[in-house]
């Protein structure tokens, strides 16, 4: 924890030194020849007092460290509400930096019950999930969120403990699988992780899996897409768990990217092209490699291997279609109370816009959620869909109105996509 601390303190440090520079430079060319002997005497003075000052905070990062392990109580972050709060917004913010940096307080896919990991063990099933029936329903969260998430609003609302996979472990016999992981890594890095995980669970669940039903929010949509492409669903080769999805709901997922992100990568373009702002542009671009991949909705891991992510202009990005013979369902947000209005198309749910959410490109490259699939709900915000009796209803309903039989075959997929 004090190495993480020490090397976020140091390196910002050292951006604050930059910016200080930048702006050093620029008065001095201004001045001319005759500046010159000032600014040796200041740039060696400048230099000397921000090494101290790296210095002192990364003594002091260390300090505060080992006085927190001395007077530790013992239980680790992951033990209370608050640590895992924590833990998964600096996963989420700084996930790659701290997979390679503090390996420790990196999260990692797992099933959670309670707050605890359980691992996809057929003795640690049976005792985690004693009444399990042959239905999952599979939560993946959102950006630094975790799997207490999916109780958002229940207790404003009068209802503690409310959540879509009690109600329909209660009214249809699901039973719900939480997962947590560290949404600052790749979507495709997830997805893989997503893929073994399911692998593995469907292989030791306590009893025999008829089928499984995915449901995202925001990032954990676009991790379900990854892994079931990953994993060749739909096709000859695909692994043994994908034929056992027949749903996937995805809920204000940014299928075609997120205008925020969107707008912080053309904000770090331009503050690196003047010496003043570049350091900031160096902040920004510390924002974890899982929120870049926001920008386009990035699933695959050819289109980010190799290549600069901060750099200006287009990016490569890989149509991925739903081709994977499940259902796949779609539900949006808007904050305008008319989702057809044109204040939902400009304010979206706060995150995603409806168009981003629904897959609709306006082309032959737009995601297949038929129009039935897709419900927009207005007078909502992005993490109201996380737990909201609306929302809930129209689940039910899509899952209530699961056709028996062999699962549907997969949509055609369209001209070059």
């Amino acid at each position: 924890m004090s190495g993480l601390a020490r090397l976020t303190l140091r390196g910002s440090t050292t951006r604050v030194h930059e910016l200080h520079q930048g702006i050093a430079d620029r008065a001095f060319r201004a001045v001319g020849p005759s500046g010159r002997p000032v600014q040796v005497v200041h740039d060696a003075i400048a230099g000397l007092s921000y090494s101290g000052v790296r210095l002192a905070l990364g003594a002091g990062a260390r300090v505060a460290g080992e006085v927190a392990a001395l007077g530790a109580s013992g239980r680790g972050l992951d033990d209370d509400r608050a640590g895992r709060v924590a833990l998964a917004i600096l996963n989420g913010a700084h996930g790659d930096l701290v997979r390679r940096e503090a390996p420790a307080l990196a999260l990692d896919m797992t099933v959670r019950v309670e707050g605890r990991a359980v691992p996809p063990e057929p003795a640690a099933l049976r005792e985690a999930f004693p009444d399990a029936t042959g239905r999952l329903a599979v939560f993946l969260h959102g950006l630094t969120e975790t799997e207490a998430s999916w109780c958002y609003g229940a207790q404003r609302r009068g209802e503690p403990g409310t959540t879509y996979g009690g109600r329909l472990r209660d009214e249809l016999g699901l039973t719900p699988v939480y997962l947590r992981y560290n949404t600052g890594l790749h979507v495709s890095d997830n997805g893989h992780a997503l893929d073994d995980l399911l692998g593995a669970l469907v292989g030791a669940w306590p009893a025999p899996v008829q089928d499984v039903v995915l449901i995202g929010h925001s990032m954990g949509g676009l991790v379900a897409r990854s892994a079931l492409h990953q994993a060749g669903g739909g096709t000859p080769a695909a692994r043994d768990w994908t034929r056992l999805v027949r749903d996937t709901i995805t809920l204000g997922s940014p299928h075609l990217g997120a205008p925020l992100e969107r707008g912080v990568h053309r904000l770090t373009a331009q503050l690196a092209r003047l010496p003043e702002t570049r350091p900031l542009a160096r902040l920004l671009a510390l924002r974890s490699v899982g929120i870049k991949d926001l920008r386009r909705g990035t699933l695959v891991e050819a289109d980010w291997t190799g290549r600069d992510l901060d750099a200006a202009g287009p990016a490569e990005h890989t149509h991925v279609p739903l081709h994977d013979g499940a259902r796949h369902f779609v539900v949006l947000a808007t904050l305008s109370r008319n989702p057809s209005g044109p204040l939902a198309d400009l304010l979206g749910d706060l995150l995603v816009p409806p168009r981003s959410a629904s897959g609709d490109t306006g082309d032959d490259d737009r995601l297949a959620f038929p129009a039935d699939h897709v419900h927009a709900l207005g007078g909502l915000n992005h993490f109201d869909l996380l737990n909201h009796p609306r929302v809930l209803r129209q689940i039910r309903r899509w899952l209530e109105e699961r056709p028996e039989g062999p699962r549907p075959a997969a949509p055609e997929v369209p001209p070059g996509g």
